[in-house]
């Protein structure tokens, strides 16, 4: 049975529905993470077996051992190693350190790295946005957000999930992280970002990953939006287009995970609106109050 050896050191937010744990570690004196993903079981959920969906469990090591974006345009990934045994894989990738780019810098490689990834392999992520929202659909929406101010806005745009991912479906699909938080697009090489957490890499409307990093960015919606358009090629993309799909994005992604956060304290003693500034729920609200202007362009759409 594997096991993690005794000096390698937990790093935080480490596991999931794959994974088992992330670790630092050393390789002689060349510092590594090493994340083990674990094979599913016959009683896990079958999307985690579904090569195009989101959470299928085995994509960043078939990612990483075709070395598919080792080279790409914008983003790259760092040089790892990937074993696999009759459990699961364990990824050993170095250590990527942080290299304080601005936001402005990530967005034009997500552009970059949007028209890059030339070979479509079968375990790319497709319709991840309708993915996820089908899984809070099976959790009954966002009836937390319900509770609170934010529902006169919620509700409508809950109500319009089926238009709203109708029309970036219908946008141009390109390449994307499917992660793009800047936890995970730390580093720097060159004129590229090195980026690491390659399990949701896939095909998806254009500007997505910019809606997902713009959440946690420290920059402005608008700059990053604009950064982003002229890192592009010229001419390929509707400016119209692009914003609609970064703006979705964020949307959507920003209201799921304030409900998800305040969903996890709302149990607990005392009113909803006491629990606003706990600091698991904090963050997340004001990443979507961030976001209201985005609100308010979608909401405006009619």
């Amino acid at each position: 049975m594997w096991e993690p050896e005794p000096d390698w050191h937990p790093l935080p937010g480490g596991t999931g529905t794959s994974t088992v744990g992330v670790w630092r570690a050393a390789v002689g004196e060349q510092p590594v993470v090493i994340k083990r993903l674990a094979r599913p079981a016959s009683h896990d959920p079958a999307e985690l077996s579904d090569p195009v969906h989101f959470a299928y469990w085995r994509r960043e090591a078939d990612v990483l051992d075709t070395g598919i974006v080792s080279a790409t345009d914008g983003l790259r990934s760092a040089p790892a190693a990937v074993d696999e045994d009759a459990d699961g894989i364990t990824i050993t990738r170095e250590w990527v350190e942080d290299a304080a780019t601005s936001g402005l810098f990530v967005a034009m490689g997500l552009a970059r790295f949007a028209g890059s990834l030339t070979v479509r392999p079968r375990f790319l992520a497709h319709h991840q946005l309708r993915d996820r929202l089908a899984r809070v659909e099976r959790r009954g929406g966002w009836p937390t957000l319900g509770r609170t101010s934010v529902a006169d806005v919620a509700d409508p745009l809950w109500r319009r999930r089926t238009t709203f991912l109708e029309r970036t479906e219908a946008l141009p699909q390109v390449a994307q992280h499917g992660d793009a938080t800047p936890l995970n697009l730390l580093g720097r090489d060159g004129d590229r970002v090195v980026a690491v957490d390659w399990a949701t890499v896939g095909v998806g409307h254009v500007g997505g990953d910019l809606g997902q990093f713009s959440l946690a960015a420290r920059e402005e919606f608008e700059p990053l939006l604009e950064t982003y358009l002229d890192a592009l090629p010229t001419g390929a993309f509707d400016p119209d287009d692009v914003a609609l799909g970064a703006r979705v994005t964020a949307v959507y992604t920003a209201l799921t995970r304030a409900e998800w956060a305040l969903e996890r304290v709302a149990g607990g003693e005392g009113a909803l609106v006491s629990k606003y500034r706990h600091p698991a729920v904090a963050p997340h609200l004001r990443a979507l109050q961030r976001q209201f202007p985005q609100l308010e362009a979608l909401l405006a759409e009619g």
